[in-house]
């Protein structure tokens, strides 16, 4: 692959990961999707959330929205309820392949 080509993908990559670079690099997201890692259960409500992160109500919902958006997470509703888990589907894939994209033209430049 020459050098137009792979900085011609590592763009591509770049841009269909942008909304989940963006979900995941907020410190408040990342609290919030580390306590759903932790979990040991099928999901948990914005109550739970809340108390587990010491956050707002509103700032839990908020932030889960974007997560939502992004599929980092997903939720299940049981009748009234909504249940929040660690998903991690969407454009994960697609940041794994550019991460090894990178780490191969990083091990590249050090040889």
């Amino acid at each position: 692959m020459d050098f137009d080509s792979a900085a011609q993908d590592l763009l591509k990559k770049f841009a269909a990961t942008g909304k989940l670079l963006t979900a995941i690099g907020d410190e408040t997201r990342q609290l919030i999707m580390s306590v759903l890692a932790v979990s040991k259960c099928e999901g948990m409500r914005v109550g739970a959330i809340t108390e587990q992160t010491h956050l707002s109500r509103p700032a839990v919902s908020h932030h889960l929205k974007i997560l939502l958006d992004a599929e980092v997470i997903g939720m299940s509703p049981e009748g009234t309820k909504h249940y929040y888990y660690l998903k991690l589907g969407g454009e994960w894939p697609t940041l794994v392949a550019l991460i090894n994209n990178i780490e191969k033209l990083r091990t590249e430049e050090l040889q």
